[in-house]
């Protein structure tokens, strides 16, 4: 199915949930100079327009990176810290805009692209026949596009070949648009075989939270498969309203196999400010639970 556009929901409260997250997880597997490959099994188009296109239609980013913003620098004038971790993840919007308007949004790709050390090794995938040529002629800006592979390819079906990295080390984000109910599945198949190939790995999935069965069940069919391969697991989820009916999405979550032991203390922190900076009702709240073998 190829009626999903990233650029719809480009800087809203999901992808700061992800991106938060993303980023501390490359900054702690960065801190041990061994080569790390990151792959990105669902990549889109790289970078959006916040002013034009299927942005500027959905207005997602007036209720995420926009708001999240304004909260930083109120929240900061008043004397509060805002933490480590938001204020990173700001800096790393802010990087990609001038001066103080942001106009462009990274997404994944980006963010990963600008926190490659010269050993690092970045694949990205895409199978919207589109996005695909978009994402290729954007990394091709990139100072460091000779360190990033761009495949045409179904990931899911081509992870398994990439692993275990040579070095050993790897981190996999893994964030589908759910519009095709058998990404459930196919997730399910494609981390049985990457924890089978590569068990000691990191893997961050990212899911909508949505009322359909299919959703509500991944998180515990993500445990199940971490048990089974005797591997920990931390589990969030960021809800900003709780308002039944509405079509828009109001939560996502993220759920980490092999995360790293200062992620669950740093989320403790960051979760509530952002609960607080993009909470639109007395529903908004998150969720955190980790599990250690």
């Amino acid at each position: 199915m190829f009626s999903y556009r990233h650029a719809f929901h480009a800087g809203s409260h999901a992808d700061i949930l992800k991106h938060v997250t993303l980023l501390h997880l490359v900054q702690y597997l960065q801190e041990k100079p061994g080569a790390l490959t990151i792959v990105d099994t669902h990549a889109g188009a790289g970078i959006y327009s916040l002013e034009d296109g299927f942005a500027a239609v959905s207005k997602e980013a007036d209720s995420g990176i926009f708001r999240l913003a304004q909260f930083a620098d109120k929240y900061k004038a008043s004397g509060k810290n805002i933490g480590d971790s938001i204020q990173n993840y700001l800096d790393c919007i802010q990087a990609v805009n001038r001066d103080d308007h942001t106009t462009l949004y990274p997404g994944s790709p980006f963010i990963l692209a600008s926190l490659l050390r010269p050993q690092d090794r970045l694949k990205l995938f895409e199978l919207h026949p589109k996005e695909i040529d978009v994402l290729r002629h954007n990394v091709n800006q990139l100072k460091q596009a000779k360190q990033i592979d761009v495949y045409a390819e179904d990931s899911f079906n081509r992870l398994k070949g990439l692993l275990p990295p040579p070095s050993r080390r790897g981190l996999v984000l893994i964030d589908p648009s759910y519009e095709d109910k058998q990404d459930y599945r196919h997730l399910e198949t494609a981390m049985q075989e990457a924890l089978q190939r590569f068990a000691t790995g990191c893997y961050a999935i990212w899911y909508p939270v949505l009322s359909r069965r299919e959703s509500a069940a991944l998180p515990d069919r993500m445990k199940k498969i971490a048990v089974a391969h005797e591997r920990s697991w931390l589990h969030t989820e960021l809800r900003v309203e709780n308002a039944p009916g509405e079509r828009r999405l109001q939560a996502s979550g993220m759920f980490i196999i092999n995360p790293p032991w200062t992620l669950e203390k740093n989320l403790a922190v960051t979760l509530p400010i952002l609960v607080e900076a993009l909470g639109q009702d007395s529903g908004a709240e998150y969720f955190l639970k980790s599990f250690e073998v």
